[in-house]
């Protein structure tokens, strides 16, 4: 008997660089993915290395004001159809927190709770047959683990994703939409040697990626609503 594989429509948000790059690399293998992200040159360069006829690539500013209006314009275009959301994009600042500013908040809420929540409902209209939303959270976010200093804001956003994670799994059952959120340990990526100069994190962002894919394409089949800890060490 000949085997049919059945290619998904897959958003990954947040894809120009570190585990999100080698998401769009990785799936766009097998599956139709759009790539988004703020740096729409490294997208395209990702997509002429790919060479992937399944990857296309669009510019996205999470902190845009009509961000809603505007992705569900290019979904439409684009796909037409969504099967999985992954919402990777993030923003740490590290600071004391007495040093932390209102600006320094706004940019980290804007981009890793209030860009993510309009980017689920723009792309949830589009799960027409059911599908699954990962959101990408941090072990700085996931209540009991260990937490750092200088991570107060990065680390309570985080957490704001969990929860808004297993609300969205509540409320999208009917839909047949599952939602679960990663809560990531260290991974090697530009944005965490930006913050931690010198540190090394056990695993690579591919190690990281590949991980987080199969998650993405499997395991709404059996989980919903849980943050799960993805990390090598106790919380």
């Amino acid at each position: 008997m000949p085997i049919f594989v059945f290619m998904k429509n897959i958003v990954i948000i947040g894809a120009s660089r570190g585990i999100g790059r080698s998401l769009a690399h990785q799936l766009s293998r097998t599956n139709r993915v759009l790539a988004l992200s703020r740096n729409l040159a490294r997208l395209e360069e990702l997509k002429d290395l790919t060479l992937a006829e399944n990857l296309k690539v669009a510019a996205a500013d999470l902190s845009a004001p009509n961000l809603k209006e505007y992705l569900t314009t290019v979904f439409n275009q684009e796909l037409g159809k969504i099967d999985i959301l992954i919402n990777n994009a993030g923003l740490l600042i590290n600071k004391p927190f007495t040093e932390i500013s209102r600006q320094d908040l706004e940019a980290i809420y804007t981009t890793n709770v209030f860009g993510l929540f309009e980017s689920c409902q723009a792309a949830i209209p589009f799960m027409k047959d059911g599908g699954h939303i990962v959101n990408i959270g941090s072990m700085g976010g996931f209540q009991g683990s260990s937490k750092f200093p200088g991570l107060s804001a990065y680390s309570s956003s985080k957490a704001a994703v969990a929860s808004l994670t297993e609300c969205l799994a509540e409320e999208l059952k009917d839909q047949n939409i599952q939602a679960n959120c990663l809560a990531l340990g260290a991974a090697q990526t530009e944005m965490l040697a930006e913050a931690f100069p010198g540190y090394e994190a056990p695993l690579s962002a591919d190690e990281m990626a590949t991980f987080i894919a199969d998650f993405s394409l499997n395991a709404n089949k059996w989980i919903n609503g849980k943050v799960i800890p993805v990390s090598i060490s106790t919380p």
